[in-house]
């Protein structure tokens, strides 16, 4: 949750350390009268940014453009941050050439830093055979191990066969191997 800044009238100490520019350089103690008479001179906001200090800080910015940059920042933050779990969907009697694609898809969710889960559904008698479902996560496994760890090991949930992988390395890196081993 975004955090809450004192803005105009609602400062209610005696004086303030005021710092005006980006360089922080410049700063001075006023009164709080003094320095809400300055931010409507300049058609600004008085805002308090460090209240622990004594005297508490506050700058001279426009308020509203300080909430949005600030919320753009978390936002930009909170998307570094999230790891997005992706899913890959097979078939028992998937031709070797399609398995081949969908390890080229796996690998380009793994290299965007996803997490991949590895599903083969299963329909009608072809639960009676397992062992063909297994088959084909075994070579998708294979086909990824050089950029991946296997998270969850290849398991039966229901008519679904799946395992989970997640990159082994940081985001973008095999990209950046695999243009260095074509030249």
């Amino acid at each position: 949750m975004a955090k809450e800044y004192r803005v105009n009238e609602r400062i209610r100490t005696s004086s303030v350390r005021l710092i005006s520019g980006e360089d922080q350089s410049n700063s001075k103690i006023l009164k709080t009268s003094e320095a809400m008479q300055m931010a409507i001179e300049n058609g600004l906001d008085l805002v308090e940014v460090s209240p622990n200090q004594d005297p508490p800080v506050c700058r001279l910015l426009d308020y509203g453009k300080f909430k949005y940059n600030l919320s753009k920042r978390d936002k930009k933050n909170k998307s570094k941050t999230t790891q997005t779990q992706r899913e890959v969907r097979l078939r028992p009697g998937t031709s070797k050439n399609d398995v081949d694609l969908k390890i080229k898809k796996v690998r380009s969710l793994l290299d965007d830093g996803s997490k991949v889960r590895v599903a083969v559904m299963l329909r009608g008698r072809e639960a009676a055979h397992p062992d063909f479902a297994m088959k084909v996560l075994r070579s998708v496994a294979e086909g990824v191990k050089d950029m991946a760890k296997l998270d969850k090991r290849p398991s039966n949930e229901g008519r679904t066969l799946s395992l989970v992988v997640s990159p082994a390395f940081p985001i973008g890196t095999m990209k950046n191997k695999e243009k260095e081993n074509k030249e």
